[in-house]
């Protein structure tokens, strides 16, 4: 099958980062030219580098990001740039406020208008009830500063496309995980752990949590959809695993697939750097089955492997693994499977899904 974004030229903002890696990968993949923009050096990957232009693009003026558009004749610019730590401050506002502020004023200038996709964060929608699914129409409303700045940035992309001077879509990501993800994220943590300060125990703050978690797979081929969905101009858009997973049982099962009998501290008072996580957490991803026709694809207990093995965590459960395997793994494996009826984006699914039990 030919894909609709094979011939595109496709300019990625923040193609050097964990998740601008994988888009560049996945448009390549699907047959497109890439070129990507950020202080940092090209990407690498299996498919080769994209082409790479290196440029702050916080300092960068619009009119100089409009000339590497227009020079690039560029059919999609997605944003991958962001950050997500530095508190409240200037840090964050330059990256995801008013960098997507020079963003839009660029496309808007350019004679061939390209396809915008802008990704978001859940945390820009702020906590919710236990047991309530996020949908896009939720008001936001955010309580941290990485979640305010990002809002600020898809509030720009969505009046800019109402008022018809981009086409825009934002899609609001949940929790990356898998290989290559962020190494500053909860998960990222743990596989850093596993992979160099092991048989040392891992200290985290309190894991009560129930987080709705993404492949940073499944990420980028949602991003490559909604380049290609004329729907999707102008719409928020969800994209998660559709299930609030049990945050504790997931860095347990971490542990058990590394095969080191590493000791789990949860500390109050520990700072891992990545900050606390929402209590409940679980999207809606109805929209983005409806108008990018995505679903989430790769198993939970996969992407934890892959995660930990890019992380240089051989895979060596042995008996380590088999002894202390609680009885759930298997269970988390088959009921968070893609395929299976009543999972995230299967035929069977409508509707809230099953939440994992204790």
């Amino acid at each position: 099958m030919v894909s609709h974004a094979a011939g595109l030229s496709v300019v990625v903002l923040g193609g050097t980062g964990a998740l601008g890696r994988q888009v560049c990968r996945a448009f390549q993949d699907a047959g497109a030219r890439v070129l990507t923009v950020s202080r940092g050096g090209p990407p690498g990957g299996p498919a080769g580098p994209p082409d790479h232009l290196g440029l702050d693009l916080t300092r960068a003026p619009a009119d100089a990001l409009a000339g590497v558009l227009a020079a690039a004749g560029a059919d999609v610019v997605v944003n991958a740039a962001g950050r997500t730590d530095g508190g409240a401050g200037e840090p964050l506002a330059a990256v995801n406020s008013r960098l997507v502020d020079v963003l839009v004023e660029a496309t808007a200038a350019l004679d061939r208008r390209p396809r915008l996709v802008h990704l978001g964060t859940v945390e820009e929608y702020g906590p919710v009830c236990p047991g309530v699914s996020v949908t896009e129409d939720l008001p936001p409303s955010p309580v941290s500063g990485y979640g305010r700045s990002k809002l600020l940035g898809a509030r720009t992309v969505l009046d800019a496309t109402r008022a018809g001077a981009v086409d825009g879509t934002v899609l609001r990501i949940a929790h990356v995980f898998g290989p290559g993800a962020p190494r500053g994220s909860l998960l990222g943590t743990v596989a850093h752990h596993l992979a160099v300060r092991r048989p040392a125990a891992l200290r985290l703050g309190p894991l009560d949590g129930r987080w709705d978690f993404v492949d940073i797979r499944d990420v980028a081929t949602a991003a490559v959809a909604a380049a290609a969905s004329p729907r999707a101009v102008g719409q928020v858009v969800n994209i998660g695993g559709g299930q609030a997973l049990g945050v504790r049982r997931l860095v347990e099962r971490m542990i058990v697939l590394s095969g080191y009998p590493v000791p789990l501290v949860e500390d109050p008072g520990a700072d891992g750097g990545f900050g606390p996580g929402p209590d409940w957490q679980r999207v809606d991803i109805s929209r983005a089955r409806l108008l990018l026709g995505w679903r989430p694809r790769q198993r939970t207990a996969r992407s934890l492997r892959d995660q930990l093995a890019a992380a240089g965590v051989p895979e060596r459960g042995g008996a380590f693994a088999c002894a202390v395997s609680p009885p759930w793994a298997a269970a988390l494996e088959r009921a968070t499977a893609p395929g299976r009826p009543g999972a995230p984006g299967s035929a069977g699914s409508h509707g809230p899904l099953a939440v994992e039990r204790p």
